[in-house]
C-alpha cells in the first residue's frame, strides 16, 4: 500500500504545515501523500546490471581527466576568439551500445565535458547527434566517443 512510507510520512507533514491541522486537511493530504507515493513507484526504473562494475572508477577518472582538459581547450578557444575563428558544428555518430542506463551515463559524459553536448539521440538508427564548440577533425571526435567510452561502457554494462 504505501511503497515509500517515509516520503509518504514526510508529504502529510508538509501538507499539514502548509495547510493548517484539521481532520480534512488530514484526509486530504493523506490521500495526495499515497497518490504520490504510488506514482514514484510507478517511476522507480530496473536495476541496472553491472557486469564489470570494478570498472567504475577507470571510467570515472578517465571522465574528469577529459573534463579538465576541455575546460582547458574552451578556455583557448575563448582567449583566441578574437584573433582566429573557431569552427562550431554537429556530428552525428552512430552507436553500438543499447542499454539504456549506459546510453544515459553516455548523455551525461558528453554533455557534462565543455565544449559538446548531447543534443538528440535517435533510437531507431542508434544515432546521436552532438554539437561540439570547436570541431576541428570529426574523425577524431567519433574515435573518442567510440573507443573512450563506448567500448569502457559496453563493458560495464553487458
Amino acid at each position: 500500500m504505501f511503497p515509500y512510507p517515509i516520503l509518504t510520512a514526510c508529504l502529510i507533514l508538509m501538507w499539514l504545515l502548509l495547510n493548517g491541522f484539521t481532520l480534512g486537511q488530514f484526509v486530504l493530504g493523506a490521500i495526495v501523500a499515497v497518490v504520490a507515493s504510488w506514482a514514484m513507484a510507478s517511476l522507480r526504473p530496473e536495476r541496472p546490471n553491472l557486469a564489470k562494475w570494478y570498472l567504475l572508477p577507470k571510467l570515472f577518472f578517465r571522465v574528469v581527466y577529459d573534463i579538465v582538459v576541455s575546460n582547458l581547450a574552451v578556455a583557448w578557444v575563448i582567449l583566441r576568439s578574437g584573433r582566429q575563428r573557431h569552427s562550431p558544428g554537429f556530428l552525428t555518430i552512430h552507436l553500438e551500445i543499447r542499454n539504456q542506463f549506459a546510453l544515459a551515463l553516455l548523455a551525461v559524459i558528453l554533455t557534462s565535458t565543455p565544449g559538446s553536448a548531447w543534443l538528440e539521440y535517435d533510437s531507431n538508427d542508434n544515432t546521436v547527434l552532438l554539437h561540439v564548440l570547436d570541431i576541428q577533425n570529426e574523425a577524431v571526435w567519433r574515435d573518442t566517443i567510440k573507443n573512450r567510452y563506448e567500448k569502457l561502457l559496453m563493458e560495464i554494462f553487458a
